[in-house]
């Protein structure tokens, strides 16, 4: 019989009364916290021009109304002639293209049997059945409220309000040295440009390209970024991280046990406060800016630092991605929780849109096993920085010691398997991974390979025109983690005019197969045999000349001087 424990029901009411005290602590310990400062800001300037798009019944009335303080254009997508006199622009639309933002937004339109118009606008009101921009998260200055009136009537007067300069911060930091996303045009790691809401990221050749501007700070490209290339800025992991060990080392301080970190926006926030003394003792309630900014590093760090629990409380108001990308985290942090041995579960993704369904699911939090001393490290600004440090502590206590633990696909650890028969050890794979897993041999036939920095990006296997690697999500808890190990090796081809070794005997005879049949190696297969330097010596001599080996490298660079 599979029985759970509900939240509150048969609960001592002296650990529960402590549990709220402890909770009272922790919450004025965070308050105690300075409040993080923008290291950099993105600022916008709107001077009121207002594009207002609708029928003629939903978008006049309104447009009426922003006139009072705006520059206001009228676009209507129900008139096939003569539009409404205004004292306004009106123009009859068809076709309308929108992109931008606050204070830079353009417009295409075209009315009927007439050339395309074009309008340049720092505001849009758009009324019509279905938004001109249909990104989930939509840019700052772009209002479309649906058929709400009230909804309606509360854009129009923020739209009054918005002349003027503005700014806000630069929510991300991104190192291009660390970007998995591609290599020689072929696609690696997608996941920042697939999970933004706002359609801010795209890729822009090898790497990727993030419009500020657009960028809405939800943090989920940073929470998939397998190698912390993109981070979230503002506010930083370690700020965030500060906090949540601020919480549990007050809660434990004063009594408290077991704590969950109740991680929340300000939809979560407002469901809470209508929750009030229902909420369990032993949730300590974070907000964030938002819910998908934390993911499997913060979240192991928590851990670490003897919560109970992670529970991330989610609306209607997230991207739907944003669900998914949190639920896959989720599954990688507690399938290494459960390999190392901690009874769990540990974590909870919520999804609540009133405070009946925030009660019941709050009855469910996790009650995890925890490691038996609090860990003292504080999350580093490097992703992959903070997992060690979270998973070396994890490891030391573990209640179960193991090699390794399997885990699901996309986790961001993990080894590669290498066909050695198909291997031909050209190295396009070193070439393309970005994290220094993989590397050659230097001056030997191999492909060495460091696990612990491995992202399972996939770049490797996606280069190899030979098919010959496949990804192995696991988590390695043995020393070799840390060691360069051999994935493949073979005996050095040597050049057959002087002897110089140039290449692999399989990466020879694989050249050989293919090109055999190539104009340029017809009757002279030989040089492929051959070193680059002795391949320009036989082009360049005569054909009765028989030397072998006999030519100098001077010799060579005369020969290719131009």
């Amino acid at each position: 019989m599979n029985i759970r424990f509900i939240e509150g029901q048969g609960a001592d009411p002296e650990i529960e009364a402590r549990n709220r005290l402890a909770r009272t602590a922790a919450i004025a310990a965070l308050g105690n916290i300075e409040p993080p400062e923008a290291l950099d800001t993105v600022g916008y300037r709107s001077a009121g021009h207002t594009l207002v798009i609708g029928s003629s019944a939903q978008a006049l009335p309104w447009a009426d109304r922003l006139a009072a303080g705006l520059n206001v254009t009228v676009l209507l997508l129900d008139v096939e002639g003569k539009p409404p006199l205004r004292i306004y622009p009106v123009f009859p639309a068809r076709a309308i293209v929108l992109s931008g933002w606050l204070g830079a937004f353009q417009a295409t339109w075209q009315a009927p049997g007439r050339a395309p118009e074009h309008g340049k606008f720092d505001l849009v009101l758009d009324l019509g059945a279905s938004p001109q921009i249909a990104t989930h998260q939509h840019p700052h200055g772009y209002y479309a409220p649906g058929l709400d009136e009230a909804a309606r009537a509360a854009a129009v007067e923020e739209l009054l309000d918005m002349v003027g300069e503005f700014e806000k911060p630069t929510y991300f930091s991104y190192k291009e040295r660390l970007c998995a996303h591609s290599r020689n045009q072929l696609v690696g790691c997608n996941a920042c440009v697939e999970i933004c809401s706002a359609g801010a990221i795209e890729g822009a050749g090898d790497l990727i390209k993030v419009n500020p501007y657009l960028c809405a700070g939800c943090g989920a490209c940073t929470t998939v970024c397998p190698t912390g290339a993109i981070s979230y800025a503002y506010p930083s992991a370690g700020h965030t991280g500060g906090r949540i060990k601020t919480a549990l080392q007050a809660y434990a301080e004063a009594g408290g046990v077991e704590p969950v970190v109740l991680l929340h926006g300000a939809e979560g926030a407002a469901l809470l406060a209508q929750l009030g003394d229902a909420v369990p003792g032993r949730l300590l309630p974070l907000g964030l800016h938002h819910t998908a900014s934390t993911g499997i590093d913060v979240w192991l760090s928590a851990l670490a630092y003897g919560a109970a629990g992670i529970t991330v409380l989610t609306t209607a108001a997230e991207a739907p991605q944003y669900a998914a990308a949190l639920a896959q985290q989720m599954e990688i942090a507690q399938a290494i929780l459960d390999g190392l041995g901690y009874a769990g579960p540990h974590l909870q993704l919520l999804r609540a849109g009133s405070v009946d369904e925030l009660a019941v699911g709050l009855q469910h939090v996790p009650r995890g096993h925890t490691p038996s001393q609090r860990a003292g490290f504080n999350i580093a600004a490097d992703k992959r920085n903070t997992l060690d440090y979270a998973l070396d502590h994890l490891v030391r206590h573990a209640p179960v010691k193991v090699d390794q633990i399997p885990l699901p696909a996309g986790a961001p650890f993990g080894t590669l398997a290498v066909d050695a028969s198909a291997c031909s050890l050209c190295m396009s794979c070193v070439g393309a991974c970005p994290s220094s897993a993989l590397m050659d041999g230097q001056n030997a036939p191999q492909l060495r390979f460091v696990e612990k920095n491995c992202v399972q990006c996939g770049l490797c296997a996606t280069t190899c025109p030979e098919d010959a690697i496949r990804l192995v999500p696991r988590m390695n808890l043995m020393e070799s983690r840390k060691q360069t190990v051999v994935l493949n090796e073979t005996q050095p081809f040597h050049c057959i005019r002087c002897s110089k070794p140039f290449g692999t005997l399989r990466m020879v005879e694989t050249m050989l197969a293919r090109l055999a049949s190539h104009p340029a190696f017809a009757g002279n297969l030989d040089r492929m045999r051959m070193c680059g330097d002795c391949r320009v010596i036989d082009m360049m001599m005569p054909k009765d000349d028989v030397r072998v080996g006999e030519v100098d490298i001077r010799e060579v660079k005369e020969l290719r001087r131009p």
